[in-house]
């Protein structure tokens, strides 16, 4: 890869070594291929032919001494035995004697050698044995001079036996020398190919260390420097590719230094953007609850004092003044719960969950025993301990149940349980009310969001009770599922991370190693919280004192 960089690739760096490298490996191929196949055939040549013609060389000595004992077996007993043994010895002969004269083919000495032993033998078997079997035997047909003539030709047959066993024996021990020295003589060969070899790549790592390795090695130090240091930069070095990687490497390092330039100035913004949401959404919080609630003070009053004396119509009028004073103020506390749950700082402490789940319980079996719904739980007999913000996770519990309620029919049933596994528990709430749609269950849990058979059978809500569960949820480190059936209820289950240590809890249910401290939100919440009771009594006085005096209308 050309780059217009000093130095040269990787690839004219490496092609050599790996050129030379494969030369070797080939040629260590051939020289241990040609080696084996040379020892193969020097050891096919002595397993295979030169030791079968030996061992039949000593076959046809075999063969002639049987002879010579079934002559002899004859001449002492004149047993007819001792001819059909030596008509079978002279038959078997040939064949011994054609396997040797086939090895001994293109060797004149080996030749020379066996045409003597076979003239031995002939000789000896045409002027002494087959006379001599011919002849009537028994001790009575002896002749000395017979005898010794016999016994001079067989002489003859040893000696040329020995001569031709003598030259097979040499010839059996070169062989294997042969093929010895052709083993060692590869190893060898091989061995010192796989020297050669073993320098060439030694050198060539010393080369592609100083060349390769090195730089990169020093790449990745500065990279890890560059973590806690991001206006160092690599200095480009070692061959084309590694430099155009460090190349790359410092321009992302500069933009990636202008982006989080970029980033710090965004996260500024993003920080005074949402001071400014909070204070607008305090602001408005104030200034529309002390209006809500001096309106919902001269209903109040209107309401008693022109009670019995209003029209049907007007009843209605004011009815729908007060459902609607009221939904406006549930929605402005949601949307302030939202906002304290998105921003606010979660403050992790070990708890039971179990009394949290049980405060939520009571709190809405009153709303609950008015419409003849039951709220089932069981208090589970051991601790359930997890990290958790009180005030926060007692919310999202107290969502959960009121809205298992609100949609439950009247009559029905709210079970409630606890199950703990090895290191998560879940919270069920499951209700036998009126379902959600399948197509709409993907969607709960976004702002505003409300179930069309929940719009279709004007159950009142803001839209935004799932979605403060969601938000203390995922604070928690939690997860929120929720399986539903139209008409047929639903179930929210909760699945919070367990502390793992029971003992970290006081009976109390507060964290052993931490002081007392109020399970309420901190304290400038309180004060919020304080000036929103205050704009709301405040509201409620001049309701009263605008009421004071007033007289009915005829």
């Amino acid at each position: 890869m050309e780059s217009g960089l000093g130095g040269r690739t990787v690839a004219r760096t490496v092609t050599p070594a790996l050129h030379r490298l494969t030369v070797l490996v080939v040629l260590m191929a051939v020289v241990a291929i040609v080696g084996v196949l040379l020892s193969t055939r020097a050891v096919n040549s002595l397993t295979e032919d030169l030791q079968p013609a030996a061992a039949a060389n000593q076959d046809v000595l075999l063969d002639v001494t049987a002879l010579e004992g079934a002559v002899a077996n004859w001449a002492r007993s004149a047993d007819p035995a001792a001819i059909d043994e030596y008509d079978q010895l002279v038959a078997r002969l040939p064949g011994d004697q054609r396997q040797v004269r086939a090895f001994a083919e293109g060797d004149s000495a080996l030749t020379l050698l066996v045409t003597q032993q076979e003239n031995a033998i002939d000789a000896w078997i045409e002027q002494y044995a087959q006379p001599r079997v011919e002849a009537p035997g028994g001790p009575e047909t002896f002749q000395a001079r017979r005898y010794r003539v016999g016994q001079r030709l067989f002489g003859d047959v040893l000696q040329a036996h020995q001569a031709t066993a003598a030259a097979f024996g040499d010839r059996v021990r070169q062989a294997s020398t042969d093929a010895a020295w052709r083993l060692r003589g590869t190893i060898a060969a091989v061995a010192l190919l796989a020297l050669i070899a073993w320098l060439v790549v030694s050198r060539s790592r010393s080369r592609l260390l100083s060349q390769v390795s090195e730089p990169l090695v020093e790449l990745e130090r500065v990279v890890h420097l560059m973590v806690k240091d991001p206006t160092l930069r690599a200095r480009p070095d070692g061959p084309k590719e590694l430099r155009s990687v460090i190349e790359s490497l410092n321009a992302l390092a500069d933009a990636q230094a202008r982006s989080l330039a970029v980033e710090a100035k965004i996260q500024a913004s993003l920080r005074t953007l949402d001071t400014a949401k909070d204070d607008f959404v305090s602001n408005v919080s104030h200034e529309l609850r002390t209006p809500l609630t001096t309106i919902s003070g001269y209903l109040e009053v209107v309401a008693e004092e022109f009670d019995g004396v209003m029209s049907p119509r007007h009843e209605r009028i004011l009815e729908a003044s007060r459902r609607n004073v009221a939904r406006l103020k549930a929605l402005i506390d949601d949307l302030l719960t939202l906002s304290k749950a998105e921003t606010r700082h979660t403050e992790l402490e070990a708890a039971d969950l179990a009394p949290l789940v049980r405060d939520a319980v009571t709190d809405v079996r009153i709303t609950a025993a008015g419409r003849g719904i039951s709220v089932d739980f069981t208090m589970p007999e051991d601790r359930v301990p997890v990290l958790a913000d009180r005030a926060m996770l007692g919310r999202a519990m107290l969502n959960i149940l009121s809205n298992a309620v609100k949609f439950s029919l009247d009559g029905g049933k709210v079970e409630v349980d606890i199950v703990a596994a090895a290191r998560h528990v879940v919270v069920r709430v499951r209700d036998h009310g009126i379902g959600i749609p399948a197509s709409e269950v993907e969607r709960l849990g976004t702002r505003f969001f409300r179930a069309s058979n929940a719009v279709t059978n004007e159950i009142a809500g803001t839209g935004l009770g799932l979605r403060i569960v969601q938000t203390i949820v995922d604070k928690h480190a939690g997860e929120m599922r929720i399986d539903s059936e139209e008409g047929r209820g639903t179930t929210v289950s909760v699945r919070l991370p367990l502390l793992g240590d029971a003992d970290a809890l006081e009976p109390s249910g507060r964290p052993a190693w931490q002081p007392e401290q109020p399970a309420d939100e901190p304290a400038d919440e309180q004060a919020d919280d304080r000036d929103d009771d205050r704009d709301h009594h405040r509201g409620e006085q001049e309701s009263v004192e605008a009421g004071v005096g007033e007289q009915p209308r005829n």
